[in-house]
């Protein structure tokens, strides 16, 4: 398969997020998907196409497979086909949308940005999958260099083509290689979710030792 435009990815991307998050308007007609392309939020970069430019993106999703025309009551619409098309199970074909749609991103970033597409039990189930694409023939994901200052390596899509990889020595601001917002959040959601599990556990052991006539502080 040819690497995809921009566009066509951001095509693509915006059928997989919406079919998960408005399935009552899925498929997608064109307005909609004008509109969910140049979407303000969640989107990196924001864009502004016309009807026109998205429609020619349309034509060659079509041609690639990667998305079908439906013909509805009174509009036509359009669906994904990414999953089939890439060979790539639907938790995968997830991260692939959220990639094309948001850019670059960690795995915790994935998971917290996924969250309404997939739910991955863990940081490392996103891993997984992230692994699996890369290694495919052609691969689909690449695991980018860690930036000087960032915790944690970022994940990007290989659907329209190689990704520009940083100049050595380039400095961590030129590179936007620093903790971003959206990681911050990611990495404060799974803290959350931790510091919830063990506050369970805490409670299914005192339960147990109160049942069991046992001080569960000795």
């Amino acid at each position: 398969m040819r690497a995809l435009t921009p566009l066509e990815a951001r095509v693509v991307g915006v059928l997989a997020e919406k079919q998960a998050t408005v399935p009552d308007t899925y498929p997608l007609s064109l307005n909609a998907l004008v509109a969910g392309c140049n979407q303000k939020t969640a989107r990196h970069p924001v864009i502004e196409a016309t009807e026109a430019e998205v429609l020619t993106a349309v034509d060659g999703l079509k041609s690639l497979a990667l998305v079908f025309e439906v013909s509805g009551a009174r509009v036509v619409r359009y669906e994904h086909n990414l999953p089939r098309a890439l060979g790539v199970p639907g938790a995968a074909a997830a991260l692939l949308a959220v990639l094309m749609l948001r850019g670059p991103q960690t795995a915790a970033e994935l998971r917290l940005n996924a969250e309404r597409l997939h739910r991955f039990a863990d940081i490392s189930s996103v891993e997984g999958f992230l692994d699996e694409l890369a290694a495919k023939d052609p691969p689909r994901a690449l695991r980018l260099p860690r930036a000087p200052g960032s915790r944690e390596a970022r994940w990007a899509h290989l659907l329209c083509g190689d990704v520009a990889l940083p100049e050595p020595g380039a400095s961590p601001a030129a590179i936007a290689g620093e903790v971003g917002p959206g990681e911050i959040a990611a990495l404060k959601a799974e803290l959350s979710r931790q510091s919830a599990e063990v506050a369970a556990l805490r409670a299914q052991v005192e339960r147990l030792a109160r049942e069991l006539g046992v001080d569960p502080s000795a």
